[in-house]
């Protein structure tokens, strides 16, 4: 579990990580550099998840070495399965980190809602519905793996 106190707010307590796979943790179908090792280092405090609508068909062999659940969407309403898998898990004990319009709703019901915006832009939904966006996966994953930095951003 990773506690993070929020001066002026709530503390979070975040047993998962849900994240978009395409736009957000690679670009293209390919694993962004430097994401590897961060999913290492925060699988100690976080079960991950990774739950995508695979446009590449990449997911699943990029994934295959990481300790992450990786689920695989059926092309309709995939926003509302992404918030569902969300809330199956507890949705006050995720964060979630994406960019794309079929984020917003797991963004909206995680405790701690992270958009990126890097090779696929983010939809101006999806930054609404997030609590912190960031330029890009390694920022917002280093914001997990170095709370203190959330502080400055979400205190009151």
């Amino acid at each position: 579990m990773l506690e993070i106190a929020i001066p002026g707010s709530e503390t979070l307590q975040l047993d998962y990580l849900v994240a978009d796979f395409n736009g957000t943790l690679a670009c293209d179908g390919v694993l962004l550099p430097g994401v590897a090792d961060a999913l290492w280092r925060l699988a100690e405090p976080l079960e991950l998840h990774v739950v995508t609508a695979d446009t590449f068909g990449k997911a699943r062999e990029a994934m295959a070495c990481l300790p992450c659940e990786l689920v695989i969407l059926p092309q309709s309403d995939q926003d509302v399965a992404k918030q569902r898998y969300v809330q199956s898990l507890g949705a006050a004990r995720c964060v979630c980190i994406g960019n794309g319009r079929n984020d917003r709703l797991m963004l909206a019901a995680a405790a701690l809602g992270i958009a990126v915006i890097q090779c696929e832009g983010a939809a101006v939904e999806t930054l609404l519905a997030a609590k912190v966006a960031t330029s890009n996966i390694l920022t917002a994953l280093e914001l997990l793996l170095n709370p203190q930095r959330l502080l400055a951003t979400l205190r009151l």
